[in-house]
This record gives C-alpha cells, structure tokens and sequence, in this order.
C-alpha cells in the first residue's frame, strides 16, 4: 500500500523482530549465527580436490585397462576372445547336462536314472584321474627334437594350450597327463633332459589329445606358442588330425593312508 514502509535487508527485519535497534554486540552475535552455516574456504578447497583426485584416479585406471588390451597383438586379442567364449560355451553345455540329470531324477524311473547317472560320473572321474583309457577324435604330435631343444617351459606350454583348447586327455610320450603331474629337468640324462612326473622324454616322442581336433590344432599353433618354440629351437614337430586317437597310458589307483569317510549323521 501507498506510504506503507517495506522492510530492506536483513537489518530491518530484526529491528521488526527485535521492535528496538540491536546493540552492536547482539548484531554481531547474530552475523555470526547466520555465516557459520557457510562452509569455510578450506573446506571448499579440500572437497574440489577430493573430487578432482577421484576423478583422474578412475580416469587412470580405465586408461591402464585400456592400454592393457591395446598393446596385445591381434593374434592374442583373437585367442582371447575365443578362450572366453569356449569358457562360456562349456559352461552353457555343463547347464544343460545339469538340469538333464535333475529331470530324469525326478522323473518315475529315479532310481535307475540316478545309476546311469553315478555310472556316468565315474567313467568321467576316471578319465580325468587317469585311471582309465580314453579313445576319440583328437591330435597326435610327433616331436622329433634331437639337439634337446625343448625346454621345461615349452612342455609346460603344451600342456597348458592342450587343456585351455578343451582336451579332455592328455598323453605324453608313455606318461598321463593329470592335474598332479609335474614338469621338470634331469641334468644330464642320456636322450633328453626334460621329465614328465620323473619320465625322461626321450626323442622322437609323440603328444596325443583327446578333442576337437580343429581347435586342439589350433590352440598349439598360435603365434609365439608351442610350435613356434620348438620350431624355433630347431626341432620338427608334426600335427596328425584323427576322428579316432588313443590315449592308453593309466594312472595307477592311489592307495590313500591318511584320508578316511566321514560317517553319515543319521537324521533326527
């Protein structure tokens, strides 16, 4: 309204408030109430760097992964790739088989589904311990390595390409390949100096692998592998693809001393 004063600034409003002037010491008491709720300059500073460190710390580490990935040759990337996807093929496949065996053992014929199935477990178990031959389609290698080229690494190699390619058998020379067996050096053995769970690999030898013979071949032959190795050494390696190899070599049964079944717990 006309001739109506309106209040100006925050001084005003307290004297309405107050309805007298403010000392001087109860205005700065009050100026103090009113910008201690503003942050300080330090503060301020130490939450922008706070930020800024975080920001270039997670920038660096995308940049190391990136980098990481960038500096493999085409080749690796290639290998990569098809590593993750076979992982992921398996373990699809390993699915599949699962609820399977649920299904026939929830089904009328339980009982004999659950044999076929412990049947079926055992000859894996077996394969896997070595304890029993194995035949289907699969590589042959034939290592012809005269001068001792081939060291503890290159054997190493192999094996460790056989099984990232899915062979599920593995032999070497007379020896069967399992996951307890041991690569090592037999300094001046006549023949060889490279041993396989303490066999001297005397050459020729052969390697032989049970799988898909297209990817066993072509996980021993990537760039810088186990063919280029040994090639490279001064050795002849040969790759036979076959719809049928022999793995024969077995495992004897391990005669266990210390381990003993725990008993069942009859249910209350």
């Amino acid at each position: 309204m006309p001739g109506t004063p309106r209040p100006r600034g925050a001084l005003e409003r307290i004297r309405r408030r107050a309805g007298h002037d403010p000392t001087p010491e109860q205005a700065r008491r009050r100026l103090r109430a009113i910008t201690s709720l503003r942050l300080a300059p330090g503060q301020v500073v130490a939450a922008v760097i706070t930020a800024l460190l975080g920001v270039a710390l997670v920038a660096q580490v995308r940049a190391q992964d990136e980098a990481g990935l960038s500096q493999l040759r085409e080749s690796e990337l290639v290998a990569l790739l098809d590593d993750v996807s076979g992982r992921v093929d398996d373990l699809q496949q390993e699915v599949l088989e699962l609820e399977a065996d649920r299904r026939r053992l929830e089904g009328q014929q339980g009982d004999v589904a659950a044999a076929e199935a412990a049947r079926e477990r055992l000859q894996s178990y077996a394969i896997l311990a070595g304890t029993a031959p194995v035949t289907g389609p699969g590589i042959s290698v034939i290592v012809d390595d005269p001068d001792g080229g081939m060291t503890q690494t290159m054997l190493l190699d192999a094996i460790q390409e056989l099984r990232d390619a899915g062979a599920e058998a593995i032999q070497v020379g007379s020896v069967r390949v399992v996951a307890s067996s041991h690569v090592g050096v037999a300094e001046g053995a006549g023949g060889g100096s490279v041993t396989l769970d303490g066999a001297v690999l005397v050459p020729p030898f052969r390697i032989v692998a049970v799988g898909e013979p297209d990817t066993l071949a072509g996980g021993l032959a990537i760039p810088g592998g186990f063919l280029d190795s040994l090639r490279g050494a001064g050795a002849t390696v040969q790759v036979v693809e076959g719809d049928e190899v022999l793995v024969d070599a077995v495992r004897p049964t391990p005669d266990l001393r210390w381990a003993e079944p725990v008993p069942a717990t009859p249910s209350s």
